[in-house]
């Protein structure tokens, strides 16, 4: 349709308009119908609301019209909840004499025109709950006969504006559920009319202005889920006809001002989720028609110090997360006291069972959880005869569990974990025919399950873990219809599963591991149909598992590791929902199934410790969610296959201790998320991948025990998150890379019994998270110790061993406060050692015959035994040259005697021929004096020559032979010598 043919139409329109308005007679109300046709032609009306907007019909029988008494005006507009959409329409502002306009619940998008202005005679304009943005014009103050404003439940954004001041008729002012930000304006206060403010789940900052305190008529004031500050204005106190107060989830601050005490009309006061402090204040009691009140996750201190004796009205109290101390006053409840529901958990009260509390018998939900009760529950508890729901859980109640609970037949949910409640279940439990839930679990009660427990026929939950309950599971349990939890792990329960727990056909979650169970999986499994997690592990179940499980399709987890459980695994591979099958120490047999597969959203997949055999299915690398994979310990051979490179998720991969073959595949560093690689003990041959530097988040690799060569790839350093490193009991050469120091948070390294060689770098000193083990012996590593590795603070065990390390130990060594394992022994280490490994033993350092010092042989010692070693040959040569010399010595003393002798016998020969007897007796007293005192002349100085050639050792006895003492004393110095 061309220009000119649409100015045609709408001459035609506007003539038969006039025509129409001829024909009625009334000019006015014909008017709003040619605008209000034009606003049909901008909406779109799925649902036909506005077929009966026709020129067929009177205007004021159109549908959602309201006319004047004289039918001359269109007065209100009501198209609610009509899936409208579209934009509102410019040509709505000519209806002018608008009262009403009423377009929410629906679809319209688009801002809020300013030209809203114009209906000046506006005293309702609901918008809300559409798909409204922008902002909130500023000529919704020029509406100054508006009475009701409500606009919520869009997208409008950025500030209320201060116009909306002007509106001193408004009596309902609804902003909630936007995105308005900005503060509160204190313009507010000029609403003197208004009754109801709505502001709450906004973006709203700053403070509430104190101006509000003008507005005298509110009774609904709700701001809360904001981002409002500040202290909660004392003005607020004003309001007396103030009715709701909703500030929760703020950021208010400061205490709870007490002249809050002033809105005696007040029903329902909420201020939860904010930072208020201090006290509550006891001037709250003057709130006599209070019946709602939370106060719930601040920072609240003090006692509580609220009495029913005033608050009569008072039907729900919740003081949850806050810091109250003391005990609940006892004077809490009347027994007229109309209070149902009581929640203070997780705060710090003290104290016994609240006494107090059993006078309010009207009470419905109590919650004492999470504090610091204590003592025993009291046998009296059953005067709470309306409860519902009794929450006493994380608290130190302590003794039995009284048979009186019996008694509360109201009771539906009944939590007691985390306590030490000792003792049985009682068999009155089995009286209470509405119970729906009962957590015992983590406490220390003992005893069998009674099967009266399974006359409670509306027991959707049962969880007691961690207690010592035994005996068998009731044979009856069957009964329990609406089961939906059965939780009874961490017990000492024994005997087979019941057959009729097949028959609690809503059963969803069943965990029955770490007990005494025995006995196969009863048939009637198949029945549990709605079953989606099931763990048996550490029993004692046995034998094979029953192909009823294949009909279990909404099965996601199965636990059925550490049990006695054979046969093939074939039976659990019916589920596509699995995403856990952990089957780990059990003895099953036969090949894993391809037929896993099926469970495409299969995250963790363990089958460790059992006996299967054969090879890993390439079908395994469909299951593309897989985050753990553990094959170990179990037959398996041949190659890993390459389409395990398509499990991208993959973060565990554990196949060691198995037989398999080939080379290392290279993919593996495609999987980037791998956290933990155990490929050990294994036939693995070849190189250990460069790629493996590609897995970046890896924490564990483990490759010990294989037949690997060649060098250690440099690409290892690019494994900056490795915690472990494992590669010791392999085949492989070359040097330790420098590289690894880039591994920095190492706390576990193994490179031992290969044939590693060269130097130990430098680099590794640089390790400092090092702490479970530095171990490189048994390779062919050469070169000193480095002296980094006193770097290494954090290390408990250092095992450089059967290596050709040699020089000194670095003393910087002593720094290691740590070790508690060192061994050096059969290297070629020489030196004396530090004090500080004098508390290791001597294993420590054998092998290395140049070391000395505690714990090993003394050095001087040492040094000893050395120069004796050293110089043998010398000591055969002294001894040689004493031998010798003292034989000439004693020759010449011999031959000195015979001399003297014959000159004595010369001139006793002479004398006895010149002078007779008399010079005869003269020369035998001389020569007797010879004899025995010596030549002083001529024997003192040959003595010391004499004892000089015998290491300076005199005779012990002067008339000894010359001869004898010679020999005696070179006996002496080959002994002392240890020859």
């Amino acid at each position: 349709m061309d220009s000119t043919q649409i100015s045609r139409f709408s001459l035609f329109i506007t003539v038969f308009s006039c025509i129409l308005a001829f024909s009625f007679g009334d000019n006015s109300s014909s008017t709003d119908a040619h605008w209000l046709l034009r606003i049909k032609s901008k909406l779109v009306d799925p649902a036909g609301v506005l077929e009966s907007w026709s020129l067929r019909a009177h205007i004021c029988s159109w549908n959602g019209l309201t006319c004047s008494h004289d039918e001359a005006f269109v007065i209100a507009l009501n198209l609610s909840a009509s899936t409208l959409s579209g934009s509102i329409p410019t040509e709505l502002w000519n209806l002018v004499s608008l009262q009403t306009l009423d377009l929410s619940l629906n679809l319209i998008t688009g801002s809020i025109p300013p030209e809203i202005g114009r209906l000046r005679n506006l005293r309702t304009l609901i918008l809300f709950a559409n798909n409204l943005s922008g902002k909130i014009p500023t000529e919704i103050g020029l509406l100054k006969k508006l009475q009701v404003l409500r606009i919520g439940d869009n997208m409008l954004a950025a500030q209320i504006p201060p116009s909306i001041g002007n509106l001193t008729e408004l009596r309902v002012l609804g902003l909630a559920y936007c995105q308005l930000n900005g503060s509160i304006p204190a313009e507010i206060g000029n609403l003197k009319n208004l009754v109801f403010l709505d502001l709450q789940h906004n973006s709203l900052s700053g403070f509430i202005p104190a101006e509000i305190h003008n507005c005298e008529e509110l009774q609904n004031f709700a701001a809360s889920n904001n981002m409002l500050d500040g202290e909660i204005p004392a003005s607020i106190g004003k309001l007396k006809s103030l009715q709701i107060l909703n500030l929760a989830n703020n950021s208010l601050s400061g205490s709870i001002p007490p002249e809050i005490s002033g809105l005696s009309n007040l029903q329902y006061l909420n201020l939860l989720g904010n930072r208020l402090n201090g006290e509550i204040p006891w001037e709250l009691n003057h709130l006599v028609q209070l019946q709602k009140l939370d106060l719930s996750s601040n920072n609240l201190s003090g006692t509580i110090n609220l009495l029913n004796i005033h608050l009569q009205n008072l039907q729900v109290v919740v003081f949850s997360n806050n810091a109250l101390t003391g005990s609940i006053p006892s004077n809490f409840c009347l027994k007229n006291a109309n209070l149902q529901q009581l929640f203070l958990a997780q705060n710090k009260l003290s104290g016994g069972f609240p006494l107090g509390l059993l006078n309010c018998s009207s009470l419905q939900q109590l919650d004492l959880s999470n504090n610091n009760l204590e003592g025993e529950l009291p046998p009296t508890i059953d005067k709470l005869e309306k409860l519902t729901d009794l929450l006493l859980n994380n608290n130190s109640f302590n003794g039995s569990l009284p048979p009186e609970i019996g008694n509360m037949s109201n009771l539906e949910n009944l939590y007691l974990f985390d306590n030490m409640i000792t003792g049985s279940i009682p068999v009155e439990i089995g009286k209470l025919q509405s119970l729906s839930t009962i957590y015992l679990y983590d406490n220390h009660m003992s005893g069998s399950i009674p099967m009266e427990l399974t006359n409670c026929a509306s027991l959707t939950a049962i969880d007691f873990f961690g207690n010592h309950f035994s005996g068998s599971i009731p044979e009856t349990i069957g009964k329990l219809k609406d089961l939906v939890l059965l939780q009874l792990r961490q017990n000492d329960l024994s005997g087979p599963i019941p057959p009729s727990l097949g028959y609690c056909k809503k059963l969803q979650q069943l965990a029955l591991a770490d007990n005494k169970l025995s006995g196969s999986l009863p048939a009637t499994f198949r029945f549990l149909s709605q079953l989606s997690t099931i763990t048996l592990y550490n029993n004692s179940f046995e034998g094979p598992l029953p192909d009823s499980l294949y009909s279990l399709r909404n099965l996601k987890i199965i636990n059925f590791s550490h049990n006695k459980f054979s046969g093939t695994i074939l039976p659990l591979t019916g589920s596509n929902s699995l995403t856990a099958l952990d089957l780990t120490n059990n003895s099953f047999s036969g090949s894993i199934p391809s037929r896993l597969a099926i469970s495409t959203n299969l995250g963790r997949l363990r089958l460790a410790n059992n006996l299967l055999n054969g090879s890993i299915p390439s079908e395994l690398g469909r299951l593309k969610e897989l985050i753990f994979l553990d094959l170990s310990f179990n037959n398996l051979t041949g190659e890993v296959p390459s389409q395990l490179s398509t499990c991208q998720k993959l973060q565990h991969l554990l196949l060691n201790d198995n037989h398999f073959t080939g080379k290392m595949p290279s993919w593996l560093g495609s999987l980037h998320d791998l956290g933990e690689l155990h490929l050990s003990s294994n036939n693995f041959q070849g190189q250990v991948p460069a790629e493996l530097g590609n897995c970046s988040r890896l924490l564990k690799l483990s490759l010990h025990t294989n037949n690997l060569s060649g060098q250690i790839p440099h690409e290892i350093g690019q494994l900056t998150s490795l915690n472990v490193l494992n590669l010791q009991r392999n085949n492989l050469s070359g040097s330790i890379p420098p590289t690894i120091q880039q591994c920095k948070k190492l706390y576990e390294l193994r490179l031992s019994e290969n044939l590693l060689s060269g130097p130990i770098p430098s680099e590794i000193g640089k390790l400092n998270e090092l702490q479970v083990i530095l171990d490189l012996s048994r390779n062919l590593l050469s070169g000193e110790i480095p002296w980094s590795l006193g770097d290494l603070l954090k290390l408990e065990r250092l095992n450089l061993s059967f290596n050709r390390l040699g020089g000194e130990l670095p003393s910087s060594l002593g720094q290691l406060t740590s070790l508690v394992m060192l061994n050096l022994s059969n290297n070629h280490l020489r030196g004396q050692l530090s004090s500080t490994f004098s508390g290791f033993p001597p294993t420590s350092f054998s092998g290395n015959d140049k070391l000395c010092g505690p714990p090993l042989t003394s050095c001087m010692d040492s040094a000893g035994h050395e120069n004796n070693l050293l110089s043998s040959t010398a000591v055969v040569w002294i001894i040689v040259a004493i031998v010798f010399t003292s034989t000439v010595i004693c020759l010449l003393m011999i031959y000195i005697m015979l001399r003297m002798w014959c000159n004595m016998r010369e001139v006793l020969i002479s004398n006895s021929s010149e002078g007779g007897g008399n010079g005869i007796e003269q020369i035998k007293r001389e020569d007797q004096e010879r004899w025995m005192y010596g030549d002083e002349k001529k024997r003192k100085g040959e003595y010391w020559r004499v004892m000089s050639s015998m290491a300076l050792v005199p005779s012990q006895n002067h008339d000894d032979h010359i001869s004898s003492s010679c020999i005696f004393q070179v006996k002496m110095d080959t002994k002392k010598l240890g020859i």
